[in-house]
């Protein structure tokens, strides 16, 4: 695996090379997302499946409790770009572990199959939702 590099999100910005952004505000801080937001980090690699990597150890570090440690702020709580850098820093390196290697494919695996379902129930409301629409007209 290559290194990574990790910048403060300017809204507007799109990026050319494999990338996802992490939430820095909020109880949430450390959490992975594919889209921007207005409070995140952009963190770009040079190939996807280094990304596929880091991101999903980035989801196990967040939700693990490891970013809230560095949480600052009283009001709105949030990660500094050097505490969440160090912190993906430590998990990358454990990452060329051969049981955390092992650890990232299981929660990529569940994660997909987790998406998937989401779209499933989405897609069951709005059949839902076509029923009711559809049992009222024909009362009418």
């Amino acid at each position: 695996m290559s290194t990574f590099e990790i910048k403060t999100h300017q809204i507007g910005r799109t990026y050319s090379n494999p990338h996802f952004f992490i939430l820095n505000k909020g109880l949430n801080s450390g959490k992975p997302l594919d889209l921007p937001c207005p409070n995140c980090f952009v963190i770009m690699l040079k190939n996807e499946e280094d990304k596929n990597t880091l991101y999903h150890l980035s989801m196990m570090l967040q939700i693990g409790g490891f970013y809230a440690y560095y949480l600052k702020g009283s009001v709105i709580p949030f990660i500094s770009i050097n505490d969440c850098k160090n912190t993906l820093l430590k998990g990358f390196e454990s990452s060329k572990d051969l049981e955390i290697i092992k650890h990232i494919k299981a929660v990529s695996i569940i994660s997909k199959k987790e998406k998937e379902l989401q779209n499933v129930i989405k897609k069951m409301s709005l059949l839902k939702i076509a029923y009711i629409k559809n049992a009222f007209k024909n009362a009418n």
